[in-house]
């Protein structure tokens, strides 16, 4: 039997590191004291780079140039919320591949004034009707509405000024990131039809696609980015503008009408929670798709067992892949065709469920998962899907991941407007399934300690959930940049195959072999980037956060002090 994970429940041995982060969460100090605010601020600065002095929070992206602006958000008085909304409108220009004014997406907020931690749900919907005319279907835009939800709802700054930084680069023009340039490297010829979207990535000395360190502008996003800043968020859903973007993509063949537009609403939702020390929470997104119920499966696996503090690189090689392959295969015996769950998500991730799942583990040899009637996932991973994680110096946290249910989306531009479209969601990789997110929150005292967010299809919650637990329930000197870094594994539930990334030690390959492991290598698991504050914000005393973006990819981490 596991021997029990406490101070949440039971008792256990806590490391150094885990006694620290528990004292400091029973700090018992009044939020007042933790205040970070000790000087005056002059008001009429704010929103001006540099009104904040000192310690500012940190964001961190799949690409640079959205995380520096939400650096200069959150270095302008911004709270996570605006710094979110300035750069997703940001990765919409500079990262369209994956996020898009077409598409949407799930966060993970903590308000540190309200004291609440929510999902906040903008995935982009399914029309209400799917013509027999459209050529593509298309998914219903949650990007805009939910963001504005977030805006309203968290924000500090004017709408106006998260909007203008990406209006001011597709109109005047940025260069393409090797983030945006390693996703065109994968698109194929069939996937270059539609006249709209090779204008948009074709250069056009020569006709060849836009590459590396080429200057792009994007002219109708831009107009498209200026009348939002104008008029807000309604005018795209409700006004002419919604009523230009239904007549075109109804043109061009997509599936959408006014009524879907119209109806669309971002969801406020409570969060899947699964305790871990002391008064401290794992806060993960519930949504109608199972990326918040794998991982918290995993995370909470993982605390019942006790074998991964102490055990050897190829014994924790053994219960990784042991534990990611309970959650995935379990998955089949709850989740619905359509991809909603057919037990109460709470449930699922509950201590008595999650006993029952870790129950049988065999330190030595692996339990076969057998098929269960399971469909058969054809991939691995791909790249769908971008993340990212914001804090401010107040402790409001934010991790999200953006979607367009597929690489470049249907690979169709609407016209005149600049706006990516995305595919209709559905299982195994497409809409919820490929988002992961998670905030560690002591919500008595109200401090954040770590928030992460992973892309990269359906080995998302696999990839978030081995980062956090190598860093929060390892040894104290395996650092943040440590655990992201290190190679990952990933086991899908059927086929019963082991996946592990090249370059793993080859004395851990050929110890999971014995231990009766089928075995398949593969480039990559997802990327995952976190923020972890081991002091805890705020903190009256000392505040201090590691940032780090996965070195898969090619992200940009910052903060400052």
């Amino acid at each position: 039997m596991p021997v029990k994970r406490s101070l949440v429940r039971g008792h256990r041995q806590i490391t150094p590191f885990l006694l620290f982060f528990a004292l400091s969460a029973c700090s018992g100090n009044l939020l007042d004291s933790l205040n970070p605010f000790n000087k005056e601020e002059d008001e009429s600065l704010r929103g001006t780079v540099g009104f904040v002095q000192g310690f500012l929070g940190g964001v961190v992206t799949d690409e640079p140039r959205a995380t520096l602006i939400g650096r200069d958000i959150l270095a302008s008085g911004g709270t996570a919320a605006d710094a979110a909304v300035a750069l997703s409108f940001t990765l919409s220009v500079t990262l369209p591949s994956s996020a898009s004014l077409g598409g949407g997406g799930i966060c993970v907020v903590h308000d540190f004034h309200t004291k609440k931690t929510e999902t906040l749900d903008f995935l982009a919907g399914v029309p209400k009707n799917i013509p027999s005319t459209a050529v593509v279907p298309t998914a219903v835009p949650g990007f805009v509405r939910g963001l504005a939800a977030l805006h309203v709802k968290n924000g500090r700054l004017k709408w106006k000024q998260l909007m203008s930084p990406a209006e001011t680069l597709a109109r005047f023009g940025n260069q393409v990131s090797r983030a945006f340039s390693n996703d065109l490297k994968l698109l194929s010829p069939a996937q270059l039809t539609d006249p709209e979207f090779r204008k948009m990535l074709n250069k056009k000395e020569g006709g060849r696609l836009i590459q590396e360190g080429d200057f792009i502008k994007q002219l109708d996003l831009a107009s498209v980015l200026g009348r939002l800043r104008a008029r807000g968020a309604g005018d795209f859903y409700t006004g002419l503008m919604g009523r230009q973007l239904v007549a075109s993509v109804t043109k061009m063949g997509g599936s959408l009408s006014l009524e879907d537009l119209r109806a669309y609403k971002p969801i406020w939702r409570p969060t899947l929670k699964v305790p871990f020390i002391k008064n401290t929470t794992f806060h993960f997104p519930m949504l109608a798709g199972h990326s918040g119920v794998l991982a918290g499966q995993i995370i909470g696996m993982f605390i019942e067992n006790d074998d991964w503090e102490d055990s050897s690189p190829p014994e924790r090689a053994h219960l990784m892949a042991e534990i990611v392959s309970r959650a995935y295969a379990g998955r089949f015996r709850w989740l619905r065709k359509s991809g909603s769950s057919a037990i109460e998500p709470m449930k699922l991730v509950s201590e008595s469920n999650i006993e029952k799942m870790i129950a049988d583990f065999q330190p030595d040899r692996h339990t076969p998962t057998g098929n269960a009637g399971a469909p058969t996932v054809s991939h691995h991973g791909n790249s769908t899907g971008t993340s990212f994680v914001v804090v401010d110096r107040k402790g409001s946290a934010i991790a999200c991941s953006l979607t367009l249910n597929n690489l470049f989306g249907v690979g169709r531009v609407v016209p005149g407007m600049g706006i990516l479209l995305a595919g209709l969601p559905g299982p195994f990789g497409r809409g919820p399934d490929s988002t992961a997110a998670t905030l560690l929150i002591n919500n008595i005292h109200n401090i954040f300690y770590y928030g992460a967010a992973a892309s990269g299809g359906t080995v998302a919650p696999s990839a978030l959930a081995g980062v956090t637990t190598r860093k929060l329930l390892g040894k104290k000197e395996e650092t943040l940049e440590m655990a992201i870094s290190a190679k990952r594994l990933h086991h899908k539930g059927h086929p019963d195959v082991t996946y592990y990334e090249k370059g793993m030690n080859q004395t851990i390959v050929r110890e999971l072999e014995k231990r009766g492991h089928r075995l398949s290598p593969v480039q990559s698991v997802g990327l995952v980037n976190a923020v972890m504050c081991p002091t805890g914000v705020p903190n009256k005393d000392e505040m201090s956060c590691t940032i780090r973006n996965d070195p898969r990819g090619f992200g940009l981490a910052s903060g400052a002090e």
